[in-house]
């Protein structure tokens, strides 16, 4: 045992093997069981291999426009990413914004996605009516089934399952970060697909991540399954890559600045 150098702490050198290379790496000292904690070589590069690929640039806009790589699938006019059923979507735009037109039906978009980030920005009229599910209610559906909820939730109560930041019926936000109706609220959501064998059982649970107006209500959130009403969740085998929808319940909920980057299983 000896002073690190990089540290200035007790520290033991442990060795490790890496693609049948020798290397060593320095582990802080227990100075109550006196041993080194155990390191276990998992990358497939050497620390500060120069030789690495470099990422990809992007052109980072700012907030919260989208990125260089990124597919705008509403910018203020255009809906031609999004439709209803087979034909174009039926919902309205207004000043920059894209408006459910009660009773015209959910909306998708047009080509179909794995695991994304998704950037989308909602709004409750300040008109609208809150009482639990009702006056004030949307979802953004991944692959059509896996809900991640949109409510009035500022200061209306409802189940905490199915508040604003909740993957419906499964897990409530971590906390409630919703802005009063009638300011405009923002979801950035990774999305990690479920993967299926070629039998159809489950190979890998579904996830999401979740930033509400920036704070994190979802952390790594394992979805349980196609989200159902007030039922327990189901797996069934689906294809890797399916629409997104957004839902009409009913309610004139307004949205703006929506993006999306698909991205690599």
């Amino acid at each position: 045992m000896r002073a690190c150098p990089l540290c200035s702490t007790l520290c033991t050198i442990v060795p490790l093997t890496l693609v049948g290379i020798g290397l060593f790496a320095f582990a802080p000292f227990d100075q109550q069981t006196k041993t080194a904690p155990v390191q276990t070589a998992t990358k497939e590069w050497t620390v500060h291999d120069r030789t690495r690929p470099q990422p990809a640039p992007v052109t980072v806009a700012a907030c919260c426009a989208a990125p260089s790589d990124a597919k705008v699938l509403f910018g203020g006019a255009d809906t031609s990413a999004l439709q209803s059923g087979e034909g174009a979507c039926k919902w309205t735009v207004a000043n920059g914004e894209l408006c459910i037109a009660s009773g015209t039906g959910s909306i998708q978009t047009k080509d179909s996605f794995g695991s994304c980030q998704l950037h989308i920005e909602w709004m409750v009229p300040e008109t609208c009516d809150c009482k639990d599910q009702h006056g004030c209610n949307s979802g953004i559906f991944f692959m059509g089934r896996y809900e991640l909820q949109i409510l009035g939730s500022n200061p209306n109560k409802t189940y905490v399952d199915g508040m604003a930041g909740a993957m419906y019926g499964q897990y409530p936000p971590l906390v409630n970060a919703c802005k009063p109706n009638g300011q405009w609220n923002m979801y950035d959501v990774v999305f990690n697909a479920p993967k299926f064998n070629s039998g159809g059982a489950l190979e890998r649970a579904g996830s999401m991540t979740v930033f509400f107006n920036g704070v994190l209500v979802q952390n790594n959130s394992q979805i349980k399954g196609a989200t159902a009403h007030a039922a327990k969740a189901a797996y069934s085998a689906h294809e890797t890559q399916l629409p997104i929808s957004i839902q009409d319940h009913g309610d004139p909920l307004h949205f703006r600045n929506i993006w999306i980057r698909p991205l690599a299983d």
